[in-house]
């Protein structure tokens, strides 16, 4: 296990070297993505201005409150809470997100699937998990939201968001096929089969 100390834009290099139980904390810009961002870039054809290659997103659609702008507030917005929503619905974006657009990290909650593994797997990158309820501490590691496009989707816009020190964050799946959800999952079942054992019930 090891800690990263990581500066978006990342190289695939730098993605590859994140293995399963190490922690990263990110520096600089993240992402704000959501289901409604994904199906309008990918199933209805739009375009966002913004540069992803070699950047973080996060599944969020987070709450903000408009305000005028300012050096403070650049984009019109400040946050007021910034949680993660949950990743497995998203899961057939993830190759086109990275193939296309070049994103190498995402953070969410509870996990993704095969098709996730093997686009990390074919194109270097990592899943970072947060874990559920923590949205007020997420929201202090946001220094501002700078930019944000695709705002008819409001909340489910392209936010662009300047942070610092956000995490640590736990790798929880990664370039070589490790995913710390399988390996709970197998635990369970593992242990389930000794419980029905032990009873005697036949499987």
């Amino acid at each position: 296990m090891a800690h990263h100390e990581l500066v978006t834009p990342v190289t695939g290099q730098q993605a590859r070297a994140l293995r399963i139980n190490d922690t990263v904390t990110l520096q600089r810009t993240l992402f704000g993505i959501r289901d409604a961002t994904l199906i309008h870039l990918f199933d209805r054809g739009r375009m966002t201005r913004f540069d992803l290659n070699g950047h973080a997103v996060i599944h969020t659609a987070p709450n903000v409150k408009a305000v005028p702008r300012s050096v403070e507030h650049p984009a019109g917005y400040a946050p007021l809470c910034v949680g993660t929503t949950t990743s497995a619905r998203m899961e057939r974006f993830t190759h086109a997100l990275m193939s296309e657009y070049g994103v190498r990290v995402i953070i969410g909650k509870g996990g993704m699937g095969k098709q996730t593994l093997a686009a990390f797997s074919e194109l270097g990158g990592a899943y970072l998990a947060v874990v559920g309820g923590a949205a007020a501490l997420e929201t202090t590691w946001i220094e501002r939201i700078e930019d944000v496009d695709m705002d008819d989707l409001n909340p489910e816009s392209l936010w662009r968001f300047a942070i610092r020190d956000f995490g640590p964050l736990l790798v929880a799946m990664d370039s070589y096929g490790g995913s710390l959800y399988d390996a709970v999952a197998d635990a369970a079942q593992a242990r389930r089969a000794d419980v029905l054992r032990s009873l005697g019930v036949r499987t």
